[in-house]
């Protein structure tokens, strides 16, 4: 552990931090485009309409087809290294149950966009189309209306967002506090009330002609800062005194900038430090942050980018975005499924949803400390990449001592769950005290490992206090609602918010959506910050801990003070399976916030071997405010010392032409005596067992790679099950000893024929080899590889002729006077002609001929390799020669062919690349080109417009495994599938 922390501290020192070399300035300086003066809601009641509620229908925005980021496949994927090894105190702490929970909206939006601020007196909702606005207890104020006319008088669409702004005041109403909208709608309309209430205030509309699509305000000292997800310019700066004195369009300056050396092709949700308390930093250097992953076309590192924006509303000019600060940080792997929607599976067979992948997840938030400042935000991660899919969130806190200072990182995490649910759609923000308060979605599936049970999605919280370990959540999951459906269609999100009661700072609501039981945004209330004076409990048992227990065992507890006030002798108990308790006192002081460990004097008989013991722990400190948190308890078992079993099947893995494959397992021990000399057996498809003698030795909790002696025969095309197990003597827990495993062997044969058969010389003289294929499918593609000598190639016709007679011209006198073919590959996707070649014509070569006119055809029969010298003198000898024969892959939907015929031709241009090319001009429309592998995980995708010609792509695939790969290009009326060989 200690040797750990150290590499990653020094690692973390040798993280290089690139700063800007030249500011840039605005590309885009204007003006608002236009100005509403709304009068207030409770003066126009009778006016107000309720949200419009549609038949579901996924949103057609930004997202939905523009997320164009080029991911190379198989590049960037790594285990989550942060979520291998957690603090102990990871997740253990109670968290307190919401003190109020409610649906803050209902709609039909797929998805609903849930967001809300918090005033001193109101709680404001807003979703996709429509917003509502309550009392800090729920209780409705107005109820879900549309946006327009009630607020917005130009029409619009969705994407609503809410922002309180509480130091702002205008000169015509020294009263602080703001609200502060953004709607799409002929560009972004963005709405500031002219009071702290937003039902009696009236409001200062302004359009902002230039932002297209998905567009997420954030509050900061000088300006309102609005992303923009479809423009050239990624950040606009709103002028904010201006809008808030309610000035004229002309008057309230508006500029855009483009993001220097922002590496992400197409959507991607950047944001802006949205200031979450009244805290303000002094005007200017308001930060934009977004993170790089290695798996991006041009990227080496997992990074984080900072860029500070300096805008002078009265003189343009001087405006500057700086160069981006890079910041390189643990590895991380943020791709699902190529960039698609269809995620996470959720349980019961239901559809695949978002995870919200590329995203920092709404808001990034900035809290002001008087000696420095902080910058919290989160987005999702994949920490199983390579076995499946297990969202996570990645979440950082980075600081800086004054606003001119470059960003430093102070930690990160990765929250995830230990039993494999689905933790993502994060939302997170700082109290005043410097904890950190998150809310979060959760989906369980026990179908695809992600849980111990199924469990719709559903919104909870975690969080940290100040004083807790770095990169450690240690507040246990808290459920605020559960969901009751599945959500419908793929679209999830596209975001939740977390805001502060701006009366202390401390309390917090959520929003999240859910089936609760429609599709509904929940809120929930609730508190990380410390509220009583005096509050302890136990956190922890530390020790003891599985394993061997005959002696006794020492009983170690980690006790927390949860309260304001510092406290001292705390007493302390425990019990073994419900009985006696054994006392003990904490001595000396305990300060608020802070955790101790401390060890009974008693120790525990937990001497029976096998048994698993209940070790609870509990403080029972004078005048505890809170009894709910002052337990913990831990089940402990007494390992046997013979214990052993196979955890894992290594190999062999699915792929093509399996034959006989040698079957390698790993073997662990979970006893506490070293073994060695016991027997280990596999079977396939439930035959005979194959049984062999492991000699090495297995030290206790260890394990070791076993390759068996006998192989496993799977060369026939299918599905194996392989089941391998351990067979020791007096083992104390058979339910661990076996493990089982699928093997397919894809449908991709190659048989070789390597009989030497004379070539020549005298013309006219043909020489046939025949391969014999006793597997029946239909083909797909047909590739052969060649040997033979010869000392005058230009005098051969060569031929494969199929069982059904079919013929196709492989070469034809190629070569002129050149020796030889040798490791020769025709294959119609390859890159060079068999025509422009040269002997030897070692690679691969298109033949003069189609090898598809075999696809479809039956694979069974007599195929025949048919050479004809057709000239004397010269001869030589067919050494060898193999087929290859794949059949059409079912796991991928067929052809639906374009309009004039065309179909996707791929160009193997050697090193792992290939040219898709795909002529057509009969479509013009924006096509997805998707990489799949034979296990149908998507690695890959992305967007390819029609150049005029056509469709063209260059795909680099030398980050995979050797293998068959399935490309597709198309959308939902047209596609052309094809697949290739990666060697």
């Amino acid at each position: 552990m200690k040797l750990k922390f150290t590499l990653l501290t020094f690692l973390f020192s040798a993280f290089t931090m690139i700063y800007a070399q030249q500011d840039q300035g605005a590309t885009y300086v204007g003006t608002a485009d236009g100005h509403t003066y709304v009068p207030s809601l409770a003066s126009r009641m009778s006016e107000l309409t309720p949200s419009t509620v549609k038949p579901p229908k996924e949103a057609q925005d930004g997202r939905s087809y523009r997320i164009k980021r080029e991911v190379i496949p198989g590049k960037g994927r790594q285990t989550d290294i942060l979520s291998q090894d957690p603090h102990r105190l990871n997740q253990k702490i109670p968290g307190r149950v919401p003190d109020l929970v409610w649906t803050g909206a209902t709609s039909n939006s797929q998805p609903t966009d849930p967001s809300l601020a918090v005033g001193p007196d109101h709680v404001f909702v807003v979703f996709n189309t429509g917003f509502a606005i309550y009392d800090k207890d729920g209780n409705t104020l107005v109820g879900q209306t549309s946006p327009n006319p009630a607020i917005f008088p130009s029409s619009g669409c969705c994407d609503l967002t809410v922002s309180y702004d509480p130091v702002a005041t205008s000169a015509s109403n020294p009263t602080p506090g703001r609200w502060v909208l953004s709607f799409l709608g002929g560009g972004a309309q963005v709405a500031v009330s002219d009071g702290p209430d937003p039902v009696t205030s009236g409001w200062n509309v302004y359009n902002i002609n230039t932002i297209n699509d998905y567009q997420k305000l954030s509050v900061w000292s000088d300006g309102y800062y609005v992303s923009d997800q479809s423009s050239g310019n990624r950040i606009y700066a709103m002028e904010r005194q201006a809008m808030l004195d309610g000035e004229p369009a002309g008057n309230v300056s508006i500029q855009g900038f483009t993001l220097p050396n922002f590496n992400n092709q197409g959507f991607a949700s950047v944001q802006a430090l949205n200031i979450s308390d009244d805290q303000y930093p002094a005007p200017g250097n308001a930060t934009i942050i977004f993170f790089q992953d290695d798996a991006y076309a041009g990227q080496t590192d997992d990074s984080i980018k900072f860029w500070d924006l300096d805008v002078d509303f009265d003189t343009p000019g001087n405006s500057t975005i700086s160069a981006p600060q890079e910041v390189l940080v643990t590895p991380f792997t943020s791709i699902f499924d190529g960039t698609s929607f269809a995620n996470l599976a959720q349980p019961n067979g239901g559809a695949d949803i978002d995870a919200l992948q590329g995203i920092i997840m709404n808001q990034a938030q900035y809290k002001k400390f008087p000696t420095y400042e902080s910058a919290i935000f989160n987005f999702v991660i994949d920490i199983d990449p390579s076995g499946g899919e297990q969202a996570a969130i990645r979440w950082y806190e980075f600081r800086r001592d004054t606003p001119t200072d470059p960003w430093v990182m102070e930690q990160e995490g990765t929250f995830s769950d230990p039993d494999g649910r689905h933790f993502w759609h994060g939302s997170m923000i700082m109290d005043t005290q410097g904890n950190i308060g998150m809310g979060f979605s959760v989906l369980g599936n026990t179908a695809t490992g992600n849980g111990t049970a199924n469990e719709f999605v559903s919104s909870y919280y975690t969080g940290r206090l100040a004083s807790d370990p770095n990169g450690t959540m240690t507040i246990a999951p808290q459920l605020i609602a559960a969901g009751s459906a599945n959500i419908p269609g793929l679209r999830y999100g596209d975001y939740s918010k977390i805001d502060l009661d701006p009366v202390d700072y401390k309390r917090m609501y959520f929003i999240n959506e859910l089936m609760f039981p429609g599709r509904s945004d929940v809120v929930g209330r609730f508190q990380v910050a410390p509220d009583f004076d005096t509050d302890a409990g136990v956190v922890d048992i530390v020790a003891p801990v599985d394993g061997d227990l005959s002696a006794p065992q020492d009983v170690t507890i980690s006790v927390r003070n949860f309260g304001l006030n510092d406290i001292s002798n705390v007493p302390v108990s425990y019990t073994i399976d419900g009985g006696a308790p054994i006392a003990g006192v904490v001595p000396g002081t305990i300060t608020s916030g802070a955790t101790v460990d401390y060890t009974f004097t008693v120790q525990a008989d937990l001497s029976i071997e096998g048994q698993t013991y209940l070790i609870e722990s509990s403080t029972a400190l004078p005048g505890d405010e809170d009894p709910g948190n002052d337990s913990f308890s831990k089940e402990v078992k007494h390992i046997a010392p013979n214990d052993i079993g196979v955890s894992e099947i290594t190999s062999p893995t699915s792929g093509e032409g399996l034959g006989d494959e040698t079957v390698t397992v790993t073997i662990e021990n979970f006893g506490t005596a070293d073994q060695s000399g016991f027997d280990v057996s596999f079977s396939v498809d439930g035959g005979t067992p194959v049984v062999e003698t492991v000699a090495a030795t297995v030290a206790a909790g260890s394990t070791i790679s076993y390759s068996f002696t006998q192989t496993a025969n799977l060369s026939a095309i299918g599905l194996y099950a392989i089941e391998a197990r351990t067979l020791l003597a007096g083992d104390a827990d058979p339910s661990n000893n076996a493990t089982t495993i699928g093997v397919q062997n894809l449908p991709c044969s190659t048989s070789t024929n390597d009989t030497n058969q004379p070539i020549g010389p005298n013309a006219g003289t043909v020489t046939e080899s025949i391969i014999t294929v006793t597997d029946d499918f239909g083909i797909e593609d047909v590739n052969v590889t060649l040997n033979l000598t010869h000392t005058f190639t230009g005098d051969l016709d060569i031929f494969l002729i199929g069982p059904d007679g079919t013929s196709v011209e492989l070469s034809t006198d190629n070569g002129a006077g050149g020796d030889n073919m040798i490791g020769t590959i025709f294959d119609d996707e390859a890159s060079s002609p068999i025509t422009g070649g040269s002997a030897p014509f070692t690679g691969s070569f298109q033949p003069e001929g189609s090898l598809s006119d075999f696809d479809g055809l039956s694979s069974a029969g007599d195929w025949t390799l048919s050479i004809t010298d057709d000239a004397n003198a010269d001869g030589g000898q067919l050494q060898d020669w193999s087929l290859q024969l794949c059949s059409d892959p079912i796991l991928f939907v067929e052809d639906q062919s374009f309009p004039d015929g065309s179909e996707l031709i791929i160009v193997d241009e050697g090193n792992d690349q290939y040219r898709l090319l795909l002529n057509t001009t009969s479509v013009n429309n924006t096509l997805l080109m998707s990489v799949t592998n034979m296990l149908g995980q998507k690695l890959s995708q992305y967007p390819l417009d029609n150049t005029g010609n056509g469709y063209e792509y260059l795909l680099d695939m030398s980050y995979v495994a050797s293998g068959v790969y399935i490309i597709r290009l198309g959308d939902e009326n047209y596609s052309s599938v094809k697949r290739i060989v990666v060697r």
